[in-house]
This record gives C-alpha cells, sequence and structure tokens, in this order.
C-alpha cells in the first residue's frame, strides 16, 4: 500500500513541476514581447549630445 502512496506523490511532483516550467516558459515569453514592443527611445542615449555644443561655429 505505500507503494501506490509514493506512485501519488511522485506524480504529483511531475504535475507540479511540468506546471512551473509552463509558468517559467510563458513568463518569458511575456517578457520577450514587451521587451521588443518598447521602441528605440534615442533622447536616452547617453552619446548623443542633445546640446549641439559640437556644432562648428564658423556658419555664424
Amino acid at each position: 500500500m505505500t507503494t501506490t502512496f509514493q506512485k501519488r506523490q511522485k506524480e504529483m511532483k511531475r504535475i507540479e513541476k511540468r506546471k512551473m516550467k509552463e509558468e517559467k516558459r510563458a513568463q518569458r515569453k511575456l517578457d520577450k514581447t514587451t521587451t521588443t514592443e518598447v521602441a528605440y527611445d534615442p533622447a536616452s542615449d547617453p552619446t548623443i549630445d542633445w546640446n549641439h555644443n559640437n556644432e562648428i561655429n564658423s556658419q555664424e
């Protein structure tokens, strides 16, 4: 009789692991779609000089 209980416990553990994997997979898929949907914002690029200090002053 203990083997039946052990088998049930193993099966429950397997089912729980499967659910956890499915949840992780779904979460990763969700994260992937949110990062690709976010458009690149050039204003957040620190390499761009928005003050135009690097423009040539000889044109004045």
